[in-house]
C-alpha cells in the first residue's frame, strides 16, 4: 500500500502550542530571526487589548510543523511569533526575578517564575536534572539564545552580536522595558504572571498545520505563503534543498557555498535566475513551480550538490548580464554596448541561449550571438510591440540546439530563431514609421538611444547617447502655444508628440531658447546644430511644420533604422 502523507489542522492556543512537553525545533538551515520593533510593537498592542478585555482572542496565524515524534516538530513556517513570544515570556520570567531580588513578595515571585519558566521555556529532567529547551532555533540564534537569553545572562558586548543576535536581545530588552512602563505591572507579580499565563497563553490562538513529513510540509507553507517578513521563495528552496542533507558537512559545505550564490546573484533575483537556469533545459517553467520542480528533481544529497555547482557556473554569468560594468568583462568590453541595450529595453527572456552559448561558443561567437539577441529584441519588442510569450519558447530551443551540439555557430542559431521571433525588414520598417514613445524618463533615454544611433549613421560622427551631451528637441512642443493649434488641432497633436518623427538631437541652450516658440523659429536653430538630422529639418521643411511632414521623415528614419539594426549574420538585401 502506498504512503500517505497525512495532514491535520486545528486551532489551538499558545499555551496548547507550546506546553505538554512538545518541543519545537527549528532547523539548522532556516532563516535566521528577522523581526524587529514593528512587530514587537504590533504584539505588544494586541496583548494590551486582550489584557483589558479577558474574554476576547486573537488569531496569530498558521504555523506549520513536521511532527517527527509526538513530542518533537519542525517548525517549517511560524519561527519568528514562536522566538518573540518566548522572549516575551523569558522578559516576564527575568520581571518576576527582579521584584523577588527586590524583596517584593519574593517567595511568591520565585515560584511563579519557575513555573512559568517550567511550562512555556523549558523544563528539567526528574532523573538527570538537565534543562530541556521547548525552543530550539537555527544554528545563527540558538547558541545565543539557549546560553544568554534562556539563562537570563547579560552578553558582554551587546553591540557586538551578530545582526540576529543582537535582534534577539534587542526583542528581549524591548519586552522587558514594556513591563516595567504599566505601573499595574510594574510590582505585581500576580499580575505579570497572568499576562504570560493567561492573556498570551489562552487567549492568542494559533492554526496549526502539522504533516508527517518534510516535504508534505513544505507544500503546505508553499500554498499559505504568506506575507510580511516569512519565507521568500528563496528562503523556502534553500530550506528544501538542506532538509536533503543528513550530515553536519554536507550541511555546513552547501551554508557556506549557498551563501556565496545568492550574494552573487541578489536574493530578490535568485527565483529569476533558477528559472532561466531551468529554461535551459525545458521549454516553459513558471516561476510558481519553481518549488514543485526541485522537489521532482532533487532527493539525494549527490543531486543537492549537482544542482548547487550548476548554478555556480551560471551565477557570475547571470550578475554580469545585468551589469555592462562588471569585472567579468574586463577582457571583453566590446560586449558592454549590447548590455547597456538590453538593460534600456528591460529584456531578460534571452538567458538561457547566452548561458548556453557562453558555455559552448568562443568568446568571439558568443559576441556575435549577444549582438544578434539585442538587435532581436529592439525589432519584436521595442518597435513591434509583440507578445512576450514566445520569446522563451524560442531561446530555450536555442539554448537546447547549442548545449546539444546540433547549433554550433551563431548563424545556425539565428537560422531556428529567425521564423520564430525575428521580425523581418518590411514589416520592421512599417512598424518603425509607425511608432510612438509612451513619454516619461525612460521613453527619453529610448528616444536618445534611437536618435543617437541614426545620427551616426547619417554623420559619420561618433554619437554615444550614454555620453553626448544633446537634448531631446520636440518639434511640435510638448506644451505648444496658440499658434500650433492652427496644424495641430487637439486631437492630431497628442498623435504626434512623442512620434520618432517629432523628435531630434538639440544641443541644449538652443532647445532652452526655443523652447515652446513657433516653428520659423525653431527651424532657424535647427539650420545651425551640429546634429546632421536635426539641420536636414529645417530643408525638409522649410516654411511650415506639419503632421505629413512628420510622417514623411519618420519613413525616412524607418528606411535608415532597417540596416542599423541588422545583424550581421543577415545578409538579406533591404
Amino acid at each position: 500500500m502506498a504512503r500517505q502523507n497525512l495532514l491535520s489542522t486545528r486551532t489551538v492556543s499558545y499555551l496548547e502550542l507550546i506546553g505538554n512537553g512538545r518541543a519545537h525545533r527549528v532547523p539548522a538551515y532556516q532563516r535566521d530571526y528577522s523581526w524587529t520593533e514593528e512587530q514587537w510593537e504590533d504584539l505588544w498592542l494586541d496583548l494590551e487589548g486582550l489584557r483589558q478585555n479577558e474574554e476576547s482572542q486573537h488569531y496569530m496565524g498558521a504555523v506549520v510543523e513536521e511532527g517527527r515524534t509526538d513530542r518533537e516538530f519542525m517548525v517549517i513556517d511560524g519561527q519568528q511569533r514562536l522566538a518573540t513570544l518566548s522572549l516575551l515570556a523569558l522578559a516576564v520570567i527575568a520581571r518576576l526575578h527582579a521584584l523577588a531580588d527586590a524583596g517584593i513578595a519574593s517567595d511568591e515571585n520565585r515560584a511563579r517564575a519557575r513555573e512559568l519558566r517550567s511550562r512555556f521555556i523549558g523544563e528539567r529532567d526528574p532523573a538527570s536534572l538537565v534543562e530541556s529547551s521547548r525552543l530550539v532555533l537555527n544554528h545563527t540564534d540558538n547558541a545565543f539564545y539557549q546560553d544568554y537569553l534562556v539563562a537570563l545572562r547579560e552578553p558582554l558586548n551587546p553591540r557586538g552580536l551578530p545582526g540576529s543576535n543582537r535582534l534577539l536581545w534587542d526583542c528581549f530588552r524591548y519586552f522587558r522595558r514594556k513591563l516595567g512602563a504599566v505601573v499595574e505591572l510594574e510590582s505585581d507579580g500576580q499580575k505579570l504572571a497572568e499576562l504570560l499565563s493567561q492573556t498570551a497563553a489562552r487567549q492568542l490562538l494559533f492554526i496549526l498545520i502539522t504533516v508527517d513529513d518534510d516535504v508534505n510540509a513544505y507544500t503546505v507553507f508553499e500554498t499559505l505563503n504568506a506575507r510580511g517578513l516569512e519565507l521568500t521563495t528563496t528562503d523556502l528552496l534553500k530550506n528544501f534543498l538542506f532538509s536533503r542533507l543528513r550530515t553536519s558537512a554536507d550541511l555546513e559545505a552547501l551554508e557556506r557555498r549557498w551563501g556565496a550564490l545568492v550574494a552573487t546573484v541578489g536574493q530578490a533575483e535568485f527565483p529569476t535566475f533558477l528559472r532561466y537556469h531551468l529554461l535551459c533545459e525545458q521549454p516553459r517553467v513558471r516561476k510558481e513551480r519553481l518549488f514543485k520542480m526541485m522537489r521532482e528533481r532533487v532527493s539525494s544529497p549527490e543531486e543537492v550538490f549537482a544542482l548547487l555547482q550548476a548554478l555556480e557556473q551560471r551565477a557570475v554569468l547571470f550578475a554580469a548580464l545585468q551589469d555592462p560594468n562588471h569585472g567579468f568583462w574586463a577582457e571583453l568590453g566590446e560586449v558592454r554596448a549590447s548590455i547597456r541595450e538590453l538593460q534600456l529595453y528591460r529584456v531578460q527572456q534571452m538567458m538561457p541561449l547566452l548561458f548556453a552559448a557562453w558555455e559552448r561558443f568562443p568568446a568571439h561567437d558568443f559576441l556575435r550571438l549577444l549582438k544578434l539577441v539585442s538587435i532581436i529584441s529592439f525589432r519584436y519588442t521595442v518597435i513591434g510591440r509583440l507578445n512576450t510569450h514566445p520569446l522563451e519558447p524560442a531561446y530555450h530551443a536555442g539554448a537546447k540546439e547549442i548545449l546539444t551540439g546540433k547549433a554550433a555557430t551563431p548563424a545556425q542559431v539565428f537560422a531556428l530563431l529567425r521564423p520564430l521571433i525575428y521580425v523581418e525588414d518590411d514589416d520592421f520598417r512599417a512598424r518603425f514609421a509607425a511608432f510612438s514613445l509612451n513619454g516619461g524618463a525612460s521613453s527619453s533615454r529610448l528616444a536618445k538611444y534611437i536618435l543617437a544611433r541614426l545620427e551616426h549613421d547619417a554623420s559619420g560622427r561618433a554619437c554615444d547617447p550614454e555620453t553626448d551631451p544633446a537634448s531631446i528637441e520636440h518639434v511640435l512642443p510638448q506644451n505648444p502655444s496658440e499658434e500650433w493649434e492652427a496644424v495641430f488641432p487637439r486631437g492630431l497633436w497628442e498623435r504626434s508628440i512623442y512620434r520618432l518623427g517629432n523628435l531630434a538631437l538639440l544641443e541644449t541652450s538652443a532647445n532652452r531658447r526655443v523652447g515652446n516658440a513657433v516653428y520659423a523659429a525653431k527651424r532657424a536653430a535647427y539650420g545651425a546644430s551640429v546634429y546632421e538630422l536635426t539641420r536636414r529639418i529645417s530643408e525638409h521643411a522649410p516654411e511650415e511644420w506639419t503632421y505629413d511632414l512628420l510622417e514623411d521623415r519618420q519613413r525616412r528614419m524607418a528606411v535608415r533604422a532597417v540596416h542599423i539594426w541588422r545583424s550581421d549574420l543577415d545578409q538579406a538585401e533591404n
